[in-house]
């Protein structure tokens, strides 16, 4: 995209007025441009062919086809950015399965700056998603399947996850890999409230390990995955009995609340050498920091690599300081991580 070019929008929903609104607030940001609106799929097809816009606004629940059903039909023969704009459900992963980049939920109307909050979320990740790779990032590796065995080793190490934008892709793609006796596993998505449960409970019914939404004094155990519940930090604990995590509600952190920067500072102090930090896509410098801290403290530390990444941001930033030892592509990392755990330490 050219250099100082306005963000061409199309926004694609059945409510005329919600359509209306979302285009004349959004468009007093001088980086956007609505260059049109379409009141269901089948118009919105010919407007993206007319007007090729950069990102594209997408209703899940409209009339004649669903907003999943026309991103498995539009991806394929013309990717682009998609956010998907939804109430609270499920269908949100399945949207992102399908090639959204990310997604907004619904403003709440009976709450005080519901929609200001939503116009400001929106626009953000407009233009995160405006930077976004999706022309061939499906296309450029194949997915490794399940891994059947680790050699031994390595159960009392911890490893820690952080992903943005693009992540929960990147996340399951990973989590799906392990072999049901990996060790503990913590993981920070910036997600919002509710969805992080939701996202849990879709990994569990679909990975070997065990996946939930972490809560103040779970215990970290081989076998299990703990996801960063949204709005609040996640820490590593250590005492007597093992690892356990800290939940809590706080100020954000390098912009986030959960913050992988939290988690990844955590894991250096309690585990140090005995830990592996994973940096995925997203946008910003969240868990930069953090894993250089994890790598100064002798832990193992990946970043994927722009090749696979949706947003190579948070992964970059940790490369350009030096706190990625080795950057790999998405398809790779379960099988490195796997490996190093046979590694006798």
């Amino acid at each position: 995209m050219a250099v100082n070019r306005k963000i061409r929008v199309l926004i694609v929903d059945d409510s005329l007025l919600f359509r209306e609104t979302l285009a004349r607030e959004i468009a007093r940001d001088s980086g956007i441009d609505v260059v049109g609106t379409a009141s269901d799929p089948f118009a919105a097809r010919d407007m993206i062919l007319e007007l090729e816009p950069d990102v594209v606004t997408l209703d899940v629940e409209m009339p004649k086809m669903d907003g999943i059903a026309f991103l498995k039909k539009l991806m394929p023969q013309y990717p682009l950015p998609v956010i998907v704009v939804s109430s609270v459900g499920g269908n949100v992963f399945d949207a992102l399965n399908a090639g959204a980049v990310d997604f907004v939920t619904k403003p709440n109307f009976s709450k005080t700056g519901g929609m200001n909050s939503f116009i400001n979320e929106i626009i953000v990740k407009i233009k995160i998603a405006s930077t976004a790779k999706v022309a061939s990032q499906k296309k450029e590796y194949m997915p490794v399947g399940a891994l059947t065995e680790r050699k031994g080793g390595g159960s009392d190490v911890i490893i820690a996850i952080g992903a943005s934008t693009g992540g929960t892709e990147a996340i399951y793609e990973l989590i799906k890999a392990f072999p049901r006796d990996m060790p503990g596993i913590l993981v920070v998505q910036h997600m919002p409230p509710v969805f992080t449960r939701m996202y849990a409970e879709r990994l569990n019914n679909s990975c070997r390990l065990e996946v939930k939404e972490a809560e103040n004094g779970d215990i970290v155990r081989p076998g299990r995955v703990l996801i960063a519940a949204g709005d609040y930090h996640m820490e590593l604990v250590k005492d007597r009995g093992g690892y356990s995590v800290r939940c809590y509600q706080g100020e954000k952190v390098s912009g986030h609340c959960p913050s992988v920067d939290v988690l990844f500072d955590s894991v250096a102090k309690a585990a140090g050498k005995k830990s592996i930090g994973i940096i995925l896509t997203g946008m910003g410098s969240d868990g930069a920091k953090g894993l250089l801290n994890m790598r100064k403290q002798g832990a193992f530390t990946i970043g994927q690599d722009q090749k696979t990444c949706v947003v190579y941001g948070m992964p970059m930033v940790a490369f350009n300081i030096g706190a990625v030892e080795k950057q790999l592509p998405l398809y790779q990392i379960p099988q490195e991580v796997c490996n190093y755990l046979a590694i006798d330490r």
